[in-house]
């Protein structure tokens, strides 16, 4: 069962290199990971990082997402969030270049 749930990791973020900063498609992989759709298992951490990059690309919607699950979350967990989301960024910032 595990399997599938990294399969459809994959799957989802393999997607972003077509929709590169699309504030929506972004958006919506924080929905993913915060409500467990689309095949993933729910992640408080990886829905912030999501929900973060959203917002940087635009998305109000994003930054009320990201505010109402930082509640059920420890300070070290959105650290951590903002650290992957940071990461991505510089990751796929140099791809685009």
């Amino acid at each position: 069962m595990a399997s599938s749930f990294k399969s459809a990791a994959f799957l989802i973020e393999s997607r972003l290199a077509e929709a590169a900063f699309d504030p929506e498609t972004l958006y919506q992989l924080g929905i993913a990971y915060s409500s467990g759709s689309r095949g993933v298992e729910v992640d408080l951490i990886e829905a912030h990082k999501w929900f973060n990059l959203a917002s940087a690309a635009g998305s109000i919607e994003a930054q009320d997402m990201r505010a109402e699950i930082a509640d059920e979350m420890t300070a070290r967990e959105i650290v951590e969030a903002q650290k992957l989301a940071r990461a991505w960024l510089a990751t796929h910032q140099r791809r685009a270049a």
